[in-house]
């Protein structure tokens, strides 16, 4: 009888096991036509001109497309909803050529006039929506608005200075002055082309603006109804649970090998690893050096590595006192244990950083870059020549959840600096806060002393880095030194390339003389992927297409 039940009990657990192989069979090919995704977290918005945001741009990178792109797993710019690009002998006038019969997913037909119409958008956003925590790559890249808000850039200030059609498939967007990284400048998600009906009918920029400075809209546009003509389209999103994304099945190019993306909020890396190890998801973005070590013993799993384009630095406030000072900017360099924490924290995959540009990018400087080793007595000696008394009380901002590629923890991070801080002088006030709940907004607002943020390259020209940065006054650093401003012009419109090298690495020495900020790591950013993953070409720029996945 015992026998009997035992026999019993194991034929029960094969057809158990059976049938659970079956259904998994099942799920698989049917998972074939699915490609999961663990993200950081929500987008803020699907809007690409309202948002800065890896985790947002991402997601609105595989609905929108603009004139260029990078191409995918380079920095190189190839034609996209434009089929090529010429400049006139001046530099000041780019004609653009568009590709015929294009729809966006709502059907509206593209044309040079949907395209003059988004940018006209942009140049005539609202006052309320104008400010760097929600227009940050307008301002930073064109720089001014044709009605300012009170105290912000009009016209004179502003790169761009019209959009005219000529006939309907071909488009004149005129500047104001030469620039050599305009075009790059094109391939940003944030100026993806929008559904001119859809930016109406869906009303993109009515809403409100919080006393946190996110931009909360009444319209439908961003969060339901974000229409372009890019391989994907919207389904569904609910905030914390899952964003679904199909196929366009009447894209103009190659069609998506997915059918379906789902892109589900997993903010703990750890928790995002065990959804990889059980099948929950096929990718796991951003992920920590510990974690990528985990993802690397299982022989279902794959790691993957972005390149070190990047740069993560602790943010420094000038408009808040007493950081208007220069000594206490070099204090705060001095006073920061940076060695230490790139060392701890980053798995070997992580390199000091000396100054903002990455090594990869034309005008990283190879001399004469001032040095901040960790030297806590020069930190105290350089407060108290600057005339304050010890210790000096700053708040220091840090993300609690999203982790970032140059910053895979960043409640550590803030940690082994406020430590190292407290030793230099410095009685630092935390002021954690969430990602999407108001922390990169309330540092782009202009609202924090001290903050840990980042920087990924969206495109492989220094402008990008120094110009977006420290080209003009921002909120974000209170910085404003005309001669550092004029310099990076120059370096922009300079044609010759020697001489264009040359002017950016003078500008990377005198941004770390003024310190609007202290950069300590460059990093590579490993993701984890399911073994039978292909077809997912890692982009220097993070931004990489869904659409060349396959799931086997």
């Amino acid at each position: 009888m015992r026998r009997g039940t035992k026999v019993g009990l194991v034929l029960a657990a094969l057809s158990l096991i059976a049938a659970t192989a079956a259904l998994s069979a099942s799920n698989r090919a049917q998972a074939k036509d699915t490609f999961i995704v663990g993200a950081e977290g929500d987008p803020v918005l699907l809007d690409g001109s309202l948002v800065s945001d890896g985790t947002s741009l991402r997601v609105t990178a595989q609905i929108f497309e603009g004139l260029v792109r990078n191409k995918p797993g380079t920095l190189k710019i190839e034609p996209a909803l434009a089929t090529g690009w010429k400049a006139s002998k001046n530099g000041l006038v780019w004609t653009f050529p568009l590709r015929k019969g294009v729809k966006f997913t709502d059907g509206t037909p593209f044309n040079s006039a949907a395209v003059c119409a988004n940018f006209t958008r942009w140049w005539y956003r609202p006052s309320e929506l104008q400010g760097d925590d929600i227009s940050y790559y307008w301002n930073t890249v064109f720089g001014g608005y044709a009605k300012p808000a009170p105290g912000g850039n009009g016209p004179d200030k502003s790169l761009y200075k019209g959009c005219k059609t000529r006939g309907q498939y071909k488009v004149e967007l005129i500047l104001s002055r030469r620039s050599t990284s305009f075009l790059g400048a094109l391939a940003l998600a944030n100026f993806g082309i929008a559904s001119p009906t859809a930016l109406k009918k869906y009303k993109a920029d009515e809403g409100t603006v919080g006393s946190d400075g996110q931009f909360r809209p009444s319209g439908t546009f961003a969060t339901q109804n974000p229409i372009g003509t890019g391989p994907y389209k919207l389904q569904s999103w609910k905030i914390g649970d899952k964003l679904v994304l199909v196929r366009n099945e009447n894209y103009w190019g190659p069609k998506a090998k997915t059918k379906t993306v789902i892109v589900r909020p997993i903010s703990d890396t750890t928790a995002r690893v065990q959804a990889l190890q059980t099948g929950e998801i096929d990718f796991a973005n951003n992920l920590t050096p510990q974690d990528a070590a985990v993802v690397k013993s299982n022989s279902n799993l794959k790691v993957q590595y972005r390149p070190a384009f990047n740069v993560g630095y602790v943010g420094i406030n000038q408009k808040i006192a007493p950081l208007n000072k220069l000594k206490v900017r070099q204090a705060i360099a001095y006073g920061l244990d940076r060695k230490s924490v790139v060392g701890a924290f980053y798995g070997g995959q992580g390199q000091l950083a000396d100054q903002f540009l990455p090594p990869l990018v034309e005008g990283y400087a190879k001399k004469g870059v001032p040095q901040y080793p960790y030297n806590p007595a020069k930190a105290k000696q350089l407060l108290q020549e600057a005339g304050e008394k010890l210790p000096v009380e700053l708040e220091f901002w840090y993300p609690t959840d999203r982790p970032r590629g140059y910053m895979p923890d960043p409640p550590r991070n803030f940690q082994a600096f406020a430590a190292s801080l407290g030793k230099s002088g410095f009685k630092i006030d935390a002021r954690p806060g969430q990602w999407r709940g108001g922390y990169v907004s309330g540092v782009q607002g202009g609202k924090a002393a001290l903050f840990l943020f980042g920087w990924t390259g969206d495109f492989g020209d220094p402008a990008n880095f120094l110009n977006v940065h420290f080209g003009s006054q921002t909120d974000q650093f209170g910085f404003n030194n005309p001669a550092l401003f004029s310099l990076l012009a120059k370096a922009d419109q300079e044609t010759d390339i020697a001489k264009r090298t040359a002017l950016y690495q003078q500008a990377s020495v005198n941004v770390m003389q003024l310190l609007p900020m202290v950069p300590y790591v460059h990093s590579t950013v490993p993701v984890g992927l399911r073994k039978n993953v292909t077809g997912y070409k890692m982009s220097p720029v993070e931004l990489e297409p869904y659409s060349t996945v396959v799931v086997g």
